[in-house]
Protein backbone atom coordinates (compact mmCIF):
# COMPACT_ATOMS: atom_id res chain seq x y z
CA UNK A 1 0.00 0.00 0.00
CA UNK A 2 1.24 3.91 -1.25
CA UNK A 3 1.90 6.06 1.58
CA UNK A 4 -1.07 8.06 -0.23
CA UNK A 5 -3.19 5.12 0.04
CA UNK A 6 -1.97 4.27 3.92
CA UNK A 7 -2.33 7.48 5.46
CA UNK A 8 -6.38 8.24 3.54
CA UNK A 9 -6.91 4.53 5.16
CA UNK A 10 -5.40 5.99 8.42
CA UNK A 11 -7.29 9.13 8.48
CA UNK A 12 -10.56 7.27 7.61
CA UNK A 13 -9.77 4.63 10.57
CA UNK A 14 -8.95 7.64 12.68
CA UNK A 15 -12.26 9.71 12.15
CA UNK A 16 -14.49 5.86 12.57
CA UNK A 17 -13.39 5.75 15.97
CA UNK A 18 -13.42 9.25 17.04
CA UNK A 19 -17.32 9.22 15.41
CA UNK A 20 -18.22 5.72 17.79
CA UNK A 21 -15.99 6.78 20.89
CA UNK A 22 -18.56 10.33 20.70
CA UNK A 23 -21.41 8.17 19.92
CA UNK A 24 -21.31 5.80 22.66
CA UNK A 25 -21.08 9.10 25.21
CA UNK A 26 -25.02 8.65 24.72
CA UNK A 27 -25.55 5.26 24.17
CA UNK A 28 -26.35 2.97 27.12
CA UNK A 29 -26.78 -0.55 27.85
CA UNK A 30 -30.33 -1.17 29.24
CA UNK A 31 -30.96 -4.48 31.53
CA UNK A 32 -34.64 -5.68 31.28
CA UNK A 33 -34.99 -9.10 31.84
CA UNK A 34 -33.52 -10.07 28.83
CA UNK A 35 -30.68 -12.94 28.65
CA UNK A 36 -28.34 -11.09 26.22
CA UNK A 37 -29.86 -7.60 27.50
CA UNK A 38 -30.21 -4.44 24.76
CA UNK A 39 -28.89 -1.05 23.85
CA UNK A 40 -30.53 2.16 24.16
CA UNK A 41 -29.85 5.88 23.37
CA UNK A 42 -30.14 9.16 26.01
CA UNK A 43 -32.55 10.84 23.87
CA UNK A 44 -33.21 13.41 26.44
CA UNK A 45 -31.15 13.92 29.64
CA UNK A 46 -33.42 12.06 31.73
CA UNK A 47 -34.93 9.94 29.22
CA UNK A 48 -33.54 6.61 27.46
CA UNK A 49 -35.11 4.91 24.60
CA UNK A 50 -34.37 1.26 23.81
CA UNK A 51 -36.57 -1.54 21.79
CA UNK A 52 -39.79 -2.51 23.11
CA UNK A 53 -39.13 -6.13 22.10
CA UNK A 54 -36.11 -6.72 24.20
CA UNK A 55 -37.52 -5.55 27.66
CA UNK A 56 -39.34 -9.16 29.31
CA UNK A 57 -40.40 -6.84 32.47
CA UNK A 58 -40.38 -3.42 33.55
CA UNK A 59 -39.05 -3.49 36.84
CA UNK A 60 -36.17 -3.18 38.45
CA UNK A 61 -35.01 -1.93 35.34
CA UNK A 62 -30.91 -0.83 35.29
CA UNK A 63 -28.74 1.42 32.70
CA UNK A 64 -25.13 1.73 32.20
CA UNK A 65 -23.25 4.48 31.26
CA UNK A 66 -20.21 5.47 29.25
CA UNK A 67 -17.93 5.88 32.41
CA UNK A 68 -19.22 2.68 33.71
CA UNK A 69 -22.09 3.93 36.24
CA UNK A 70 -24.91 2.77 36.37
CA UNK A 71 -28.73 3.93 37.39
CA UNK A 72 -32.14 3.01 37.86
CA UNK A 73 -34.75 3.33 35.29
CA UNK A 74 -38.35 3.77 35.51
CA UNK A 75 -40.60 2.67 32.77
CA UNK A 76 -42.92 5.02 31.31
CA UNK A 77 -44.20 3.30 27.79
CA UNK A 78 -43.69 1.47 24.98
CA UNK A 79 -45.18 1.25 21.53
CA UNK A 80 -45.01 -2.52 19.86
CA UNK A 81 -45.47 -0.89 16.56
CA UNK A 82 -42.87 1.15 16.10
CA UNK A 83 -40.36 -1.02 19.14
CA UNK A 84 -39.67 1.83 20.87
CA UNK A 85 -39.68 1.39 24.48
CA UNK A 86 -39.50 4.96 26.63
CA UNK A 87 -37.19 4.85 30.39
CA UNK A 88 -36.99 7.81 32.77
CA UNK A 89 -33.79 7.66 34.59
CA UNK A 90 -33.28 7.83 38.32
CA UNK A 91 -30.53 10.86 37.67
CA UNK A 92 -29.96 12.58 34.30
CA UNK A 93 -27.58 10.81 31.78
CA UNK A 94 -25.16 13.25 29.36
CA UNK A 95 -26.28 15.29 26.96
CA UNK A 96 -28.63 14.33 23.92
CA UNK A 97 -27.17 13.65 20.39
CA UNK A 98 -27.44 15.96 17.95
CA UNK A 99 -30.67 13.95 15.44
CA UNK A 100 -31.42 14.26 12.17
CA UNK A 101 -34.91 14.01 12.04
CA UNK A 102 -34.96 14.56 8.05
CA UNK A 103 -35.05 11.76 6.31
CA UNK A 104 -35.16 12.72 2.67
CA UNK A 105 -31.33 13.75 3.60
CA UNK A 106 -30.46 10.18 3.48
CA UNK A 107 -28.66 8.80 0.76
CA UNK A 108 -28.45 4.82 -0.65
CA UNK A 109 -24.89 4.21 -0.45
CA UNK A 110 -24.21 6.44 2.00
CA UNK A 111 -21.48 5.50 4.74
CA UNK A 112 -23.15 4.85 8.26
CA UNK A 113 -21.97 3.55 12.02
CA UNK A 114 -23.82 0.92 14.20
CA UNK A 115 -22.70 2.04 18.16
CA UNK A 116 -24.51 0.20 20.55
CA UNK A 117 -22.80 -1.37 24.32
CA UNK A 118 -23.21 -4.81 25.34
CA UNK A 119 -24.51 -6.43 28.19
CA UNK A 120 -20.81 -6.32 29.74
CA UNK A 121 -21.10 -2.49 29.28
CA UNK A 122 -18.06 -2.35 26.39
CA UNK A 123 -18.76 -0.54 23.58
CA UNK A 124 -19.33 -2.11 19.92
CA UNK A 125 -19.87 -1.21 16.57
CA UNK A 126 -20.13 -2.04 13.15
CA UNK A 127 -19.71 -0.07 10.04
CA UNK A 128 -21.18 -0.46 6.62
CA UNK A 129 -24.09 1.88 4.26
CA UNK A 130 -27.59 2.67 3.80
CA UNK A 131 -29.32 -0.05 1.92
CA UNK A 132 -32.49 1.34 1.11
CA UNK A 133 -34.34 4.46 1.91
CA UNK A 134 -38.26 4.19 1.33
CA UNK A 135 -41.49 6.20 1.94
CA UNK A 136 -42.95 6.12 5.18
CA UNK A 137 -44.75 2.65 5.79
CA UNK A 138 -47.00 0.67 8.45
CA UNK A 139 -45.11 -2.11 10.24
CA UNK A 140 -46.62 -5.56 10.63
CA UNK A 141 -47.20 -4.66 14.44
CA UNK A 142 -49.46 -1.93 13.16
CA UNK A 143 -47.22 1.13 13.83
CA UNK A 144 -46.56 3.65 11.01
CA UNK A 145 -42.67 4.61 10.82
CA UNK A 146 -41.95 7.70 8.70
CA UNK A 147 -39.40 6.62 6.50
CA UNK A 148 -38.06 2.91 5.69
CA UNK A 149 -34.64 2.84 6.24
CA UNK A 150 -32.82 -0.03 6.08
CA UNK A 151 -28.72 0.20 7.09
CA UNK A 152 -26.20 -2.85 5.35
CA UNK A 153 -24.70 -3.90 8.82
CA UNK A 154 -24.90 -6.87 11.00
CA UNK A 155 -27.14 -6.36 14.22
CA UNK A 156 -25.33 -8.83 16.73
CA UNK A 157 -27.63 -10.03 19.91
CA UNK A 158 -27.50 -7.23 22.71
CA UNK A 159 -27.27 -4.54 20.13
CA UNK A 160 -30.75 -4.41 18.79
CA UNK A 161 -31.19 -0.36 20.44
CA UNK A 162 -28.19 0.69 19.12
CA UNK A 163 -27.89 4.22 17.30
CA UNK A 164 -26.89 4.61 13.60
CA UNK A 165 -24.95 7.46 13.17
CA UNK A 166 -23.79 9.19 9.75
CA UNK A 167 -19.95 10.50 9.61
CA UNK A 168 -20.33 13.51 11.21
CA UNK A 169 -22.24 11.90 14.50
CA UNK A 170 -25.23 13.00 14.02
CA UNK A 171 -27.85 10.16 15.07
CA UNK A 172 -30.00 8.64 12.49
CA UNK A 173 -32.38 6.50 14.28
CA UNK A 174 -32.52 3.70 16.52
CA UNK A 175 -31.60 -0.29 15.00
CA UNK A 176 -33.64 -3.19 15.47
CA UNK A 177 -34.12 -6.36 14.42
CA UNK A 178 -37.67 -6.98 15.42
CA UNK A 179 -39.50 -4.94 12.62
CA UNK A 180 -38.34 -6.73 9.52
CA UNK A 181 -37.37 -10.91 8.86
CA UNK A 182 -33.34 -11.40 8.76
CA UNK A 183 -32.65 -7.96 8.14
CA UNK A 184 -32.06 -4.47 10.19
CA UNK A 185 -34.59 -1.67 10.18
CA UNK A 186 -33.20 1.75 11.57
CA UNK A 187 -36.24 3.76 13.03
CA UNK A 188 -35.71 6.96 11.75
CA UNK A 189 -35.17 9.53 14.52
CA UNK A 190 -38.22 11.29 13.60
CA UNK A 191 -40.54 8.69 14.37
CA UNK A 192 -38.81 8.19 17.65
CA UNK A 193 -39.18 11.93 18.69
CA UNK A 194 -43.04 11.65 17.66
CA UNK A 195 -43.60 8.36 19.90
CA UNK A 196 -41.82 9.36 22.39
CA UNK A 197 -43.73 12.70 23.12
CA UNK A 198 -47.02 10.62 22.42
CA UNK A 199 -45.33 8.35 25.02
CA UNK A 200 -44.39 11.02 28.20
CA UNK A 201 -47.21 13.16 27.37
CA UNK A 202 -50.30 10.73 26.83
CA UNK A 203 -49.32 6.91 27.83
CA UNK A 204 -49.04 5.83 24.69
CA UNK A 205 -49.38 6.58 20.91
CA UNK A 206 -52.93 6.87 19.68
CA UNK A 207 -54.08 4.82 16.98
CA UNK A 208 -57.46 5.33 16.06
CA UNK A 209 -60.48 3.14 15.36
CA UNK A 210 -63.73 3.07 14.13
CA UNK A 211 -64.60 -0.29 15.30
CA UNK A 212 -66.50 -1.08 11.44
CA UNK A 213 -65.68 -3.98 9.46
CA UNK A 214 -66.42 -3.29 6.05
CA UNK A 215 -65.63 -4.62 2.35
CA UNK A 216 -65.48 -2.98 -0.83
CA UNK A 217 -68.39 -2.64 -3.26
CA UNK A 218 -69.03 -1.62 -6.71
CA UNK A 219 -71.50 1.04 -7.14
CA UNK A 220 -73.85 0.89 -10.75
CA UNK A 221 -73.51 3.83 -12.33
CA UNK A 222 -76.99 5.79 -11.91
CA UNK A 223 -76.74 4.67 -8.24
CA UNK A 224 -73.29 6.34 -7.45
CA UNK A 225 -74.68 9.55 -9.59
CA UNK A 226 -78.35 9.62 -7.73
CA UNK A 227 -76.04 9.46 -4.46
CA UNK A 228 -73.18 11.85 -6.04
CA UNK A 229 -70.52 9.10 -4.46
CA UNK A 230 -67.69 10.88 -6.47
CA UNK A 231 -66.82 7.09 -7.23
CA UNK A 232 -68.54 3.99 -8.36
CA UNK A 233 -67.49 2.30 -5.39
CA UNK A 234 -68.03 1.90 -1.56
CA UNK A 235 -67.50 0.37 1.09
CA UNK A 236 -70.36 -1.70 2.95
CA UNK A 237 -70.43 -1.94 6.46
CA UNK A 238 -70.52 -5.87 7.47
CA UNK A 239 -70.10 -5.38 11.30
CA UNK A 240 -70.20 -2.52 13.94
CA UNK A 241 -68.58 -3.30 16.92
CA UNK A 242 -71.04 -2.25 20.16
CA UNK A 243 -69.75 0.62 22.03
CA UNK A 244 -67.06 1.56 19.31
CA UNK A 245 -67.29 5.23 18.36
CA UNK A 246 -68.93 4.26 14.50
CA UNK A 247 -71.55 2.88 16.33
CA UNK A 248 -72.17 5.59 19.36
CA UNK A 249 -72.82 7.44 15.59
CA UNK A 250 -75.80 5.66 14.81
CA UNK A 251 -73.80 3.41 11.69
CA UNK A 252 -75.37 0.73 10.99
CA UNK A 253 -74.84 -3.27 9.52
CA UNK A 254 -75.40 -2.70 5.49
CA UNK A 255 -74.37 0.92 4.87
CA UNK A 256 -72.62 2.22 1.98
CA UNK A 257 -69.70 4.05 3.40
CA UNK A 258 -68.95 6.88 0.38
CA UNK A 259 -66.83 9.47 2.27
CA UNK A 260 -64.32 11.15 5.13
CA UNK A 261 -64.30 14.55 5.75
CA UNK A 262 -66.07 15.02 2.17
CA UNK A 263 -63.39 13.10 0.30
CA UNK A 264 -64.38 9.71 -1.38
CA UNK A 265 -63.01 5.92 -0.30
CA UNK A 266 -63.53 3.54 -2.41
CA UNK A 267 -61.29 0.96 -0.74
CA UNK A 268 -60.15 -0.21 3.17
CA UNK A 269 -56.46 1.69 2.34
CA UNK A 270 -58.33 5.03 1.76
CA UNK A 271 -59.91 4.66 5.15
CA UNK A 272 -56.71 3.38 6.93
CA UNK A 273 -54.91 6.80 5.68
CA UNK A 274 -57.65 9.12 6.79
CA UNK A 275 -57.04 7.85 10.26
CA UNK A 276 -53.51 7.64 9.67
CA UNK A 277 -53.55 11.59 10.00
CA UNK A 278 -55.98 11.52 12.57
CA UNK A 279 -54.89 13.24 15.91
CA UNK A 280 -56.26 12.85 19.63
CA UNK A 281 -59.88 14.60 19.80
CA UNK A 282 -60.03 14.78 15.84
CA UNK A 283 -63.90 13.46 14.66
CA UNK A 284 -64.18 12.43 11.17
CA UNK A 285 -67.92 13.41 9.22
CA UNK A 286 -68.62 9.67 7.58
CA UNK A 287 -70.98 10.08 4.20
CA UNK A 288 -73.03 7.08 4.01
CA UNK A 289 -76.21 5.66 1.96
CA UNK A 290 -78.57 3.53 3.39
CA UNK A 291 -82.24 3.13 2.00
CA UNK A 292 -81.40 5.02 -1.19
CA UNK A 293 -80.65 7.97 0.71
CA UNK A 294 -77.31 10.19 1.52
CA UNK A 295 -76.35 10.72 5.00
CA UNK A 296 -73.69 11.97 7.19
CA UNK A 297 -72.54 10.70 10.72
CA UNK A 298 -69.87 12.47 12.84
CA UNK A 299 -67.62 10.32 14.23
CA UNK A 300 -65.61 11.39 17.44
CA UNK A 301 -62.68 9.13 16.77
CA UNK A 302 -61.01 7.01 20.00
CA UNK A 303 -58.28 4.60 20.85
CA UNK A 304 -59.14 0.71 20.91
CA UNK A 305 -60.27 -0.47 24.78
CA UNK A 306 -57.03 -2.14 26.14
CA UNK A 307 -54.48 -0.83 23.80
Amino acid sequence: MGNTAQALWDTLADEFSAVAEATGKFVVSVHGGHRVGASGIIWRPDLVVTTSHTLRRTDALEVSFHDKSTASAKFIGRDAGTDVAVLRLSRPGSSAPDKLTDSGKLRVGQLVLSVGRSRMKDLSASAGIIARVGDGWETWRGGRIDSLVRPDITLYPGLSGSALVNSRGQLLGMNTAALARAATITIPSATIERVVTEIVEHGGVFRPYLGLAMQPVALPEDQARDLNAGSQAALMVMQVEPGSPSADAGLLLGDLVLSFNSEPVAGIDDVQQRLRRAKRGDSVEVGYARAGQHMTAKVKLAERPGR
